[in-house]
């Protein structure tokens, strides 16, 4: 089926034209991710040429994709924007809110009765307002949207961070939050800083044990899990046109672990392939007729140094299969020295746990490359020495492999297959474990493995590789197996080697579904009704954040200073809190609870100055909101690494936070936190972190002359009388700082759309 095919031949009726404008504007050859960016300025045409990490440009992004979790907060925002109807084509996926537990029928069961409040109020909300609707079971946004909506040179944007997944189809797609959504369905810009662009050349071949996921894993011990920040990651060269078109969308997904804003491989014969095969000939045929325009100028690619910011090359044929981790994707090593490194960092060394799947690493090819490596345990006479789990990306790649007999052969060596859901890979993962605290080694082919990340357990050891490697490694239940030299000892005590993968890119019998779980809206919805409770536990209808007062913030509290790495999941875990995710008041009781203190080293323990005692830190947070009393918080580098999700935003900003003022940020979470009427500041001097002290009584100085490009000033007063006064940087423009002064984004929007 194909999805808006008048939208996407408008785009290419439009592009070769914006392109030519571009390359005339600059005055040189362009990159493939410049031609898109300039091809969908809200403006139109472009103008003017636009100045990487320093100028903001308004997008008009060709459509929106929604996951449930934060789907919900981001509608119950659109409902208050003022619109009868979303302005781009608009999707929500539901599959966060699918828990793995026993097996896939029984887990979707109990998920669609433990949900059904929430899957009712998001079904009935995309009646309402034109919304694409996929139903629980159908699969993971990231998934389903490669199978049927990311085409080659369009944008998207998605309240995800691993919607970069579809630059796989050559399609610049961007994670956001929420409030970032609403402003393009409600048919406004969207707002980015025009990104640097790292380079890529891929050159050799694939070979042996080594796959997609091995580029990636490769690329992120490179560029760490910030090297990528403000950047688009062009992939280019023979060695990128020879990887399929999914393996291409596992490289992109996985760009969200370096912190770029998005990944992207030029349009090819392997995207036309999968575009066909998947029931998109004619976005296949429109494709092709301006593949010149879909792929970067012939010059960049000659010579890559004059274009790209920074330049990485790798060639394929001499890479290994990687494993990164424990507790960071960064933590990259090729098989040959991991095997050393686990036994001298005495990682836990017995394998409990090999997952496979998720939105990553779920595509026809991953699993047939998987199976054939599963098929052997069986006919070697080996025994599978952990747990394996199995979970398909969408109902379309489910029916399928198990028309094929594919999941078939995971089942008969011990394999459970779960839902067409993300499940552990973001903790949604009800574990079978003797005991839930102890140290342990896990490994999965899925994007992060943060601490507590899959299992909420902090002394879990999570390991990221690819799928094939995941199951030789499941089958001999140790790190300390390299399938590459290794032999196994089998039930009838001969030494066995495993075989090279094998593996089919596409189904030689095509794909196959017989409910793929899609719900179109009604041509008309404005007769439908949206019914929330008041009472409700698990939604609740917003209510306006209120205005900036026009004065500088003073009597402000700490309210933590977060040491070391403090992620989205730090700030708003997942796992169980996924059920309150459309009730703020609720879900602001895990707000900050994984983060860790800077003055006594543990998670969830603050001072609250009005008692002098310790306390849950939303506990304080909401001691000092009845008093009167805003509050700060203060992080470390990278701060908000990790998921799109608002809610690390809009907690705060509930229960009385003011301020954030850290190192540095991470892309999206900086943003969300200026959608949200918050400051997010950095220190000038990154030793100022230190100054900050637990007892301090703090002000920002300079709010009455926001001005974009101007430092503020933060005075902490401290309990003996002295004072530090610490400049701060903003990256704040005039836009944003109008959304400040409104209180927030959305009631800026609400405003501009009701006069």
């Amino acid at each position: 089926m194909v999805f808006d095919l008048d939208l996407i031949q408008k785009v290419y009726s439009l592009l070769p034209e914006r392109v030519k404008a571009a390359r005339k504007l600059t005055g040189r050859s362009l990159t493939l991710s410049e031609k898109i960016l300039y091809a969908h300025l809200f403006e139109g045409l472009p103008a003017q040429e636009y100045k990487r990490s320093f100028d903001y440009v308004n997008f008009a992004p060709d459509r929106v994709a929604m996951q449930d979790a934060t789907a919900q907060m981001a509608l119950l925002q659109f409902m208050n924007a003022g619109r009868n109807k979303t302005a781009v084509p608009s999707t929500v996926h539901c599959d966060h809110l699918i828990q793995a537990q026993t097996g896939a029928k029984a887990d979707l069961d109990f998920a669609l009765e433990q949900n059904k409040e929430v899957f009712d109020f998001l079904q009935s909300v995309s009646n309402k307002y034109g919304i694409g609707f996929w139903k629980p079971g159908a699969g993971i946004i990231h998934q389903v949207v490669l199978e049927n909506y990311a085409f080659p040179g369009g944008m998207m944007i998605g309240t995800d961070s691993h919607t970069v997944n579809a630059g796989g189809l050559g399609m610049i797609a961007i994670g956001v939050g929420g409030a970032d959504a609403v402003d393009v369905m409600a048919g406004m810009a969207w707002e980015l800083k025009m990104p640097k662009l790292i380079g890529v050349k891929l050159t050799g071949r694939l070979n042996g044990w080594t796959s997609a996921k091995d580029v990636i894993l490769k690329v992120a011990g490179i560029l760490t899990v910030k090297g990528g920040t403000g950047a688009i990651v062009e992939y280019f060269g023979d060695g990128a046109d020879s990887i399929s078109a999914t393996g291409k969308g596992t490289i992109c997904n996985m760009g969200a672990e370096i912190g770029a804003t998005t990944s992207i491989f030029g349009y090819d014969t392997k995207m036309s392939a999968y575009l066909k095969e998947t029931g998109r000939e004619k976005v296949a045929e429109l494709a092709d007729k301006i593949i010149e325009d879909l792929r970067a100028d012939e010059e960049v690619y000659t010579h890559p140094e004059k274009y790209f910011d920074q330049l990485i090359e790798i060639n394929l044929s001499e890479l290994e299969p990687h494993i990164n981790g424990p507790f960071t994707p960064d933590a990259a090593y090729g098989i040959s020295e991991f095997v050393k490194i686990a036994k001298e960092k005495e990682y836990p060394l017995t394998l409990e746990v090999g997952l496979i799947g998720s939105c990553t690493n779920s595509s026809y090819e991953d699993l047939t490359r998987a199976a054939s490596v599963a098929r052997q345990a069986k006919e070697k006479k080996l025994k599978v020495k952990t747990e394996f789990i199995i979970t398909p990306g969408s109902e379309q790649i489910r029916f399928t492999t198990q028309r094929d007999g594919l999941l078939d052969v995971f089942e008969e060596i011990g394999g459970v297959v779960m839902s067409n859901a993300c499940g552990p890979c973001i903790g949604q993962w009800k574990r079978h474990t003797d005991d839930p605290f102890r140290k342990n080694s896990i490994i999965t082919s899925f994007n992060r493995n943060f601490a507590k990340r899959n299992d909420g357990n902090p002394n879990t050891h999570g390991f990221v590789a690819s799928p094939e490697m995941v199951t030789a490694m499941t089958i001999a239940g140790t790190l300390t197996f390299n399938p590459l030299t290794d032999k196994l000892l089998n039930e009838e005590g001969e030494w066995v080697s495993l075989d090279l993968p094998e593996g089919l890119e596409l189904p030689p019998n095509g794909f196959d579904v017989q409910d793929a779980g899609y719900v179109a809206p009604p041509e008309d919805g404005s007769h439908m009704s949206v019914v929330v409770k008041p009472d409700s536990k698990r939604l609740q209808l917003l209510q306006p954040f209120p205005a900036w007062d026009g004065k500088d913030l003073h009597g402000m509290r700490l309210l933590i200073k977060a040491k070391g790495k403090c992620t989205t999941d730090h700030i708003s875990m997942a796992g169980p809190w996924l059920r309150f995710r459309g009730h703020l008041d609720n879900i602001s009781d895990n707000m900050l609870i994984g983060a860790v203190n800077y003055f006594n080293n543990q998670t969830n323990l603050v001072k609250n100055i009005l008692s002098d005692k310790y306390d849950a830190v939303p506990s304080v947070a909401r001691a000092y909101k009845a008093m009167g009393i805003s509050s700060i918080v203060v992080g470390d580098e990278n701060y908000g690494e990790g998921s799109s999700r608002e809610h690390a935003a809009m907690e705060p900003r509930h229960l009385g936070v003011k301020v954030v003022i850290v190192k540095s940020f991470a892309r999206i979470h900086e943003t969300n936190l200026k959608k949200q009427g918050m400051l997010a500041l950095t220190f000038v001097n990154k030793s100022d972190y230190d100054k900050i002290l637990e007892d301090d009584l703090i002000s920002v100085v300079g709010l009455t002359d926001f001005q974009a490009g101007k430092p503020l000033t933060i005075v902490a007063e401290h309990a003996d009388g002295t004072k530090d006064s610490l400049m701060v940087n903003h990256t704040y423009n005039d836009s944003q700082i109008d959304w400040y002064r409104a209180g927030s984004a959305l009631n800026l929007i609400r405003k501009q759309i009701s006069s």
